[in-house]
């Protein structure tokens, strides 16, 4: 791939290169239903010379006077359909999470003079419509299924001329490097949303580098399952590189299915963040914890055995061995019950468990962790499969193309091709942002051995502490979250005399800890209050506590009942916490902590 190329050029170059019977595969009543390569062309042609038959167009291609398209929708195959029509125009496509709230949605929606809205679902075809009439640009509104109060996509692919397609075509090869491709609203964990601006040259540039240097081969047995939302330009931006080397992708039908879809798809790779990968080893730790006997003593004697795995050490002949066994009698059920073609996982959004990409690469299901926002197209590490590419607790090697430096308060900042254009009409917030070509990202991090990039932390949420010491809340809720019996937690005492933790208790392993110790379980409220439990936790907390100095030990803790979740407004959609939220929701455990 030429990297001076536009985002639909992507679709050309595999219809040139290894058209394929099954490009992109989505379930439609329960059945999968299958695009080919020659098929998705055609109707991204059409859909494209539909949308100018309706008046869209990029103008003079100032971002100012391109046409704004939102697409708010589960992943589909229909999904990066549009996004390549709305590419191949030179209209800006905003697309936006399905669990955004109506009000960010109006905000969104008016921010972006968004003048068509596409959506999946009668879910988002609600909120869209609750709002519509307060966002004077908005014309009509599309649906990918046959909705009420919408108009079907598929009328805009009717009646095209062999004229139509002409103009269309001329219009396509106006269209530049440097032209606004996406403005992607990032909700963040603070604030009203920020539009992130970015052009086909800081995507494909950022696919390029990323192929390149991690590396993926060019595979057209390869199939991949996507899940995370294609909003997010991490997944995105993956599934151009899955068109690029000719990998054809599957779309789970939600995040429920896909044990169900895995199995089904029998994927190569996919991508993933750390919440999923914490909950399928959950799974299997409970579903190993059910096991009786001879069964149950190789089941855990495996896991501590990939526990103790290192990939950065030459490991003995003896430990080998032991592997090799654990990997035929235990971990071959593993890999099967991710439908047992798995070559590759990639991980990103958020800090990964040392200890879960330690067990899983051990259990022959590589998982490579990397690193960048969504201002950087988005990545700026991965850990490589290259010879001493992974170095397991870092976020890898830089990638190709990008330049790094750690200011001297430990800020990442990065120059390169994938830096965005800046935020939509917000060039206040683009100066803070970009300083002299430089990104700052506002993650805090250092060089292992001087190569290996590793996040401490975000600069946002680091806090003093009364006494006037630092503390990073991430490195202390990943090791604690090491514990089969929290759930999720959150680090706080900015401006208090100690440290203190909001813990989410895995009601699951309680309940069987209580059964185990004679202990009667009736509900999660009441369990999180009984004194046992209490000092079950104390306990943990305590053993935790030696692994940090003095001022990052957690000194008082409150058990909550209910898991933090996306739809309760407490995690971001790429599973973040939002600690300001969670700061206002649970202000009486938190006064109850310092009180």
């Amino acid at each position: 791939m030429n990297e001076h190329s536009r985002i639909f050029d992507y679709i050309d170059f595999q219809l040139n290169k290894f058209p394929k019977a099954v490009m992109f595969s989505g379930k439609e009543n329960g059945l999968w239903k299958n695009y080919s390569t020659v098929e998705v062309k055609e109707t991204i042609d059409k859909l494209s010379a539909g949308l100018v038959k309706l008046g869209i167009s990029g103008n003079d291609m100032t971002i100012e006077n391109q046409d704004k398209i939102a697409l708010i929708s589960k992943n589909r195959p229909e999904w990066l359909m549009l996004d390549m029509a709305c590419q191949q125009i030179g209209a800006a496509i905003c697309p936006i999470y399905p669990t955004t709230n109506v009000k960010e949605l109006e905000f969104i929606f008016n921010d972006a003079t968004v003048k068509h809205v596409f959506v999946s679902g009668d879910e988002i075809l609600g909120k869209v419509l609750a709002v519509k009439n307060a966002v004077p640009s908005l014309q009509n509104v599309y649906s990918f299924d046959e909705l009420p109060d919408s108009i079907n996509w598929r009328t805009l692919l009717e009646d095209i001329s062999a004229a139509d397609l002409e103009k269309m075509e001329a219009i396509k090869a106006t269209i530049k490097a440097e032209h606004c491709a996406t403005i992607i609203y990032t909700s963040g964990t603070t604030g009203t949303p920020k539009g992130v601006m970015l052009s086909h040259r800081n995507i494909v540039s950022n696919v390029t580098h990323s192929k390149n240097s991690f590396p993926f081969d060019d595979d057209v047995n390869g199939r991949a399952l996507s899940f995370l939302p294609l909003n997010h330009i991490f997944e995105r931006m993956v599934s151009l590189i899955y068109i690029s080397s000719g990998t054809s992708i599957y779309y789970a039908e939600n995040l429920d299915t896909i044990a169900e879809n895995l199995k089904e798809v029998k994927p190569t790779l996919f991508s993933t963040v750390p919440r999923l990968l914490e909950k399928t080893y959950e799974k299997i730790m409970a579903k190993g914890g059910e096991l009786t006997g001879i069964k149950r003593k190789l089941f855990f004697w495996s896991v501590a055995l990939a526990n103790d795995y290192d990939n950065q050490k030459t490991q003995s002949i003896w430990y080998k061995l032991q592997l090799a066994i654990a990997n035929k009698l235990i971990f071959s059920k593993w890999r099967e019950a991710l439908g047992g073609n798995i070559k590759l996982i990639v991980t990103g959004g958020a800090a990964c468990q040392i200890r879960l990409i330690r067990i899983f690469t051990a259990a022959q299901i590589p998982i490579y962790e990397g690193y960048g926002p969504t201002e950087n197209s988005p990545v700026i590490s991965v850990n490589c499969r290259t010879k001493g590419g992974t170095k397991f607790g870092t976020v890898g090697l830089v990638i190709e193309g990008q330049e790094v430096k750690i200011e001297a308060d430990g800020e990442i900042c990065v120059k390169g091709p994938s830096v965005m254009m800046g935020y939509y009409k917000r060039p206040d917030l683009t100066a803070e942002t970009i300083i002299d070509g430089w990104l700052h990202t506002g993650d805090i991090g250092v060089f292992e051995d001087g190569k290996y990039l590793k996040i401490t932390d975000r600069k946002k949420e680091l806090f003093k502490t009364s006494g006037g010491k630092y503390v990073a809340p991430q490195p202390i809720e990943n090791k604690m979250k090491e514990s089969p019996f929290i759930e999720q937690m959150m680090v706080v005492g900015a401006e208090q005399k100690f440290v203190g933790a909001l813990i989410v208790p895995s009601i699951q392993n309680i309940k069987e800890w209580m059964q185990h110790k004679g202990i009667t379980f009736t509900t999660a409220e009441d369990a999180i209050h009984n004194p046992k439990v209490l000092d079950l936790y104390k306990e943990l907390i305590d053993s935790f506590n030696e692994s940090f100095n003095h001022v990052e030990q957690v000194k008082k803790f409150e058990l909550l009942p209910h898991e933090w979740t996306i739809d309760s407004g407490e995690l971001t959609p790429t599973l973040k916490l939002k600690r300001k939220v969670i700061m206002e929701k649970y202000k009486g455990a938190y006064d109850r902590i310092y009180n």
